[in-house]
């Protein structure tokens, strides 16, 4: 394939080479669960996905973002041309992608549906977030859900004819979920399981309602009063329960009412709702009021079983983030090379203008674009590489080893993207110059949806304390270790490379710091201050995974440049990119990391009324 085929969402070549060259996919194939398929499958999935996101998703992204959903007495209305995306999608079997063939699923790799889901984010992010919400919510349900639900709602939604969401986030909470308030009271059994009639208010909820399928599967946190009838306070109240819009079998419609639309920067395609359940003012089911609702798992087990949904819905969001800055890296690359202006400095102002991206400054922009961009793919296609080991892998020790890694690179799945993948998409806005802040260019939509990656599903702050918190000091650096055996192995590996010993050495001293740091944080036992710093310390560890990434995709450039062919220039590219974020960003982490050891509280410490 030549590496000179850039398509406008994405570089097909950087997905295959992502793929098949450094991550091989296709070795998935020797497992029972993925025997069915082989490499032509995988690129079929890819270049269907491909089409299907050009043809419909890319189309209406502009239209989308002026043309917002509206609220009447009937309900949310969006745009016609979101409703005929979702179902091609659902047609297409995108839905039952990664779901096993006996729940009509596709029975795909993790990985491969990952970067399927890639084109869909790249070409229209805002439509993209329906179905992504949707294989969330009945993925939560196939694991959890008695045989009774999952027929009754996951099927449906594998099938594309209901949609999902998740109802976490309440007006006076946010994302402190012991603080929630919405009430579930038990009302009887029900073959769907135990009945409950829920009241209160969830804020913040993307697909809340819509005119696109026929019914719509809330997946809502509440809690079960204790036996004084109070709530029970703090996390372990929580349960979750299925919510539909309209009741199974019967059609009614629940206790679920729209009381009104946020109206976001960005993400403008998707209808962002409040909702109110149990208010009985405009239905009554079953002639009582209170929204119907099924609960999943035990009582009190809500938060652990919603984690579920969370973290996969927290690595969708990175792999959003890293495509709205993977296609504004795009755009801004077609603009340098086409956008005359200005001469060589040796030129001394005579001849003709040249392509932008003929100026040094330029191309550093543009290595810093694709470095970000190209890196925080790889990170999102290996978190879900990791998937596919925590289910497939041939020994217990195996997958339980994976699962360790999965968790504890959730957080920078999250929130490295969104962080940098948003820095690429400010870059393109520069590039484009005064024309990257007008609405004609796509660049300034991108940035738009882009800014909200970082607070979806977790702010950056909240994802650093998970990483420091609960993932390091309170694994007690067991996840840590398994990371560091694999970025040793790396290490060798490149060292072995003369021409990638100095990123080698490089590598192995940023993670000895990093270590050191979490070593002496572990050793300050319950000090309140811990996770003052957190923060600095994500950054740190973040960019020290993307440079141990970067040198993965290095040592598989450098042993293919030799027979390189027509892609030489594509590898040279990968090698050069390494060679930038090394250069560039790895500097980075020792600043961060000196802030976290000196432990300062020079924020903390400080008065709010000092402010």
């Amino acid at each position: 394939m030549s590496s000179t085929i850039i398509n406008t969402i994405i570089n097909s070549r950087d997905v295959d080479f992502l793929l098949h060259e450094w991550l091989d996919v296709a070795g998935l194939c020797a497992r029972d669960r993925f025997a069915d398929h082989s490499r032509e499958t995988f690129d079929a999935v890819i270049d269907l996905a491909r089409r299907l996101a050009e043809a419909e998703f890319l189309p209406h992204y502009k239209t989308a973002d002026r043309i917002e959903p509206t609220l009447d007495a009937t309900g949310v209305h969006v745009l016609p041309e979101i409703a005929r995306a979702v179902a091609a999608f659902a047609e297409a079997g995108f839905m039952g992608a990664s779901f096993p063939a006996e729940l009509d699923g596709m029975q795909l790799p993790h990985v491969v549906h990952t970067a399927a889901m890639a084109h869909f984010m790249a070409a229209n992010v805002a439509t993209a977030a329906y179905p992504m919400l949707t294989t969330g919510n009945a993925g939560l349900l196939v694991a959890f859900g008695t045989q009774a639900q999952i027929d009754a709602f996951a099927r449906p939604e594998i099938a594309g004819r209901f949609l999902g969401t998740m109802c976490l986030s309440e007006p006076q909470a946010g994302s402190s979920l012991s603080d929630i308030t919405t009430r579930a009271v038990p009302d009887g059994e029900d073959v769907l399981g135990p009945r409950y009639r829920l009241s209160g208010n969830k804020m913040w909820i993307s697909g809340g309602d819509q005119d696109i399928s026929e019914n719509i599967v809330h997946l809502v946190l509440a809690k079960v009063e204790g036996p004084d009838g109070r709530l029970v306070p703090g996390t372990k109240g929580v349960s979750l329960f299925i919510v539909p819009k309209f009741l199974v079998g019967t059609g009614e419609r629940n206790d679920v009412a729209v009381a009104g639309l946020n109206h976001k920067m960005g993400y403008r395609g998707t209808a962002n709702c409040l909702l109110n359940f149990g208010e009985g003012t405009q239905y009554r089911p079953m002639g009582q009021v209170g929204a119907v609702g099924y609960r999943v798992g035990s009582v009190g087990q809500g938060l652990p079983i919603m984690f579920h949904m969370m973290n996969e819905a927290r690595i969708s969001v990175g792999l959003g983030a890293a495509m709205l800055g993977y296609r504004g890296y795009l755009l801004s690359l077609a603009y340098a090379r086409e956008r005359l202006q200005g001469r060589p400095a040796a030129a001394r102002g005579a001849g003709p203008m040249v392509p932008i991206i003929e100026h040094a400054d330029v191309k550093r922009m543009l290595l810093a674009q694709k470095s970000y961009v190209e890196g925080a793919l790889a990170l999102i296609l290996y978190a879900a590489r990791l998937v596919d080991e925590q289910r497939t892998a041939e020994s217990e020790a195996q997958r339980h080893a994976a699962g360790e890694l999965l968790g504890l690179l959730t957080p920078i799945a999250k929130s490295w993207p969104s962080e940098w993948g948003l820095a690429a998409n400010d870059i393109a806005i520069q590039i484009h110059g005064g024309y990257g802040y007008t609405r004609d260019f796509d660049v300034e939509q991108l940035y738009r949806d882009n800014r909200l990656n970082a607070i979806h599903e977790g702010t950056t702050g909240v994802q650093a304390m998970d990483l420091l918190g609960r993932k390091i000091l309170k694994d007690r650096g067991v996840a840590l270790g398994l990371l560091g055996e694999r970025i040793a192995g790396t290490v060798d590996r490149a060292l072995g490379r003369p021409v990638l010993a100095a990123e080698a050495k490089a590598l192995g001293a940023v993670w000895a710091d990093i270590g050191a740091t979490a070593g002496r944080l572990g050793g300050m036992g319950d000090d309140p201050h811990l996770l003052d710093n957190a923060t600095p310390f994500l950054s740190a560890f973040g960019h020290g995974v993307l440079a141990w990434l970067w040198l993965e995709q290095a040592l598989v450039a450098v042993a293919a440049t030799p027979a390189g062919g027509e892609d030489a220039a594509f590898y040279q590219g990968k090698i050069a990119a390494c060679r930038f974020f090394y250069t560039f960003e790895l500097p980075k982490t020792g600043p961060w990391l000196r802030i976290v050891d000196s432990r300062t509280a020079i924020a903390a410490s400080l008065p709010a009324a000092a402010f």
